[in-house]
């Protein structure tokens, strides 16, 4: 491609707007053109976060949706759930493609979100053209859309080990329960006295279990995988760290079914996948070794009658705006690692 593509992020002085940032100024097809952000306004997006002092001189400014029209080829939005849908709403049509890191375009069913989400969705036609962007499932799809929507963090770590076994019928749909740990960024930046350091250092608690946000959108996509209805038992916990996700996933394999066939269609699936990463026998992966990268490894063993399967992920990188900018070079023709590596 011999034009650079150009591209705005709005809300940008937030978490995944940052590590969008950080991502899109070190690919080399990209002209980051506008950022777009609701405080710092007139100011160098280096007073908000100091580790881009020295590399972009780009300025915070209030949302101007024909300016982004416009100019930008492509517009990343970073807000939070229930606004985005509004932005994308009026972006949708022109020549700016949308890829939303929010969850207002996650769901098929309209009525599953405004339960989910607690409000009305105002643009529910444009469920029907939202590609759900985890390339290494939808990658086809994901080429020819228009608006991305970009998967949870929690959903992309349980889906990606589970999504082979369920299609090739290795696992029972029942009595999957996931325990899934986050460090505190997931919560965005904000202040909330929960969230405190004070509150977070030196302790570890679950919260909203059967009821978190995330479930519904990781029975809908796992029961894709299956062909019909799954149903999970989905267990979140804050863990005193900054960034970082592991899922620890308890299911039981089909009757005859133990590790060579699991591993065999873990490795088969993701073989040619560059980010996600089938660990070898006897290794689980370690939030670690995936911190400030966009990839998730994989691994799993088994414990007497079941299957524990463990994936770890960067909430900020593959669980958000790692996978955004892959899902941009996948819709833009570039290498899916550009930017990223």
């Amino acid at each position: 491609m011999n034009r650079k593509i150009k591209a705005a992020i709005i809300g940008a002085t937030g978490y995944t707007g940052r590590e969008a940032i950080i991502y899109l100024l070190r690919h080399r097809g990209v002209e980051l053109k506008r950022l777009f952000a609701l405080d710092y306004l007139d100011r160098p997006i280096s007073e908000a976060f100091p580790i881009l002092t020295g590399m972009t001189d780009l300025r915070c400014q209030e949302l101007d949706l024909e300016l982004v029209k416009d100019e930008c080829d492509a517009a990343f939005l970073c807000l939070p759930h229930t606004v985005a849908m509004e932005v994308a709403g009026k972006l949708v049509g022109s020549k700016t493609r949308v890829i939303d890191l929010s969850a207002d375009f996650r769901f098929s069913d309209v009525k599953v979100y405004n339960r989910v989400y607690g409000v009305k969705h105002e643009y529910p036609k444009l469920l029907e053209q939202a590609v759900y962007g985890i390339p290494e499932l939808n990658r086809e799809q994901v080429k020819g859309c228009n608006l991305l929507a970009n998967p949870g963090c929690y959903p992309t770590s349980v889906i990606l080990p589970l999504y082979p076994l369920l299609r090739e019928k290795l696992i029972a749909v029942e009595g999957i329960i996931i325990d899934a740990k986050s460090g505190v960024s997931g919560a965005g930046r904000k202040v909330a006295e929960a969230l405190i350091f004070a509150e977070v250092n030196e302790s570890l608690k679950a919260y909203s279990p059967g009821k978190h946000r995330h479930q519904p959108e990781i029975e809908e996509q796992l029961g894709q995988a299956s062909g019909g209805e799954v149903r999970v038992t989905f267990v979140p916990h804050l863990i005193p760290m900054t960034r970082g996700m592991l899922s620890t996933i308890y299911c039981r394999p089909q009757t005859g079914i133990g590790e060579n066939q699991v591993r065999k269609a873990l490795n088969d699936y993701y073989e040619k996948e560059f980010f996600v990463q089938a660990l070898a026998e006897g290794t689980l992966p370690r939030t670690a070794d995936v911190a400030g990268t966009n990839f998730c490894h994989i691994g799993f063993a088994m414990a007497g009658e079941g299957l524990v399967i463990c994936s770890a992920i960067d909430n900020l990188g593959k669980g958000a705006s790692g996978q955004a900018v892959q899902n941009f070079n996948v819709m833009f023709g570039f290498d899916e690692k550009e930017g990223l590596v």
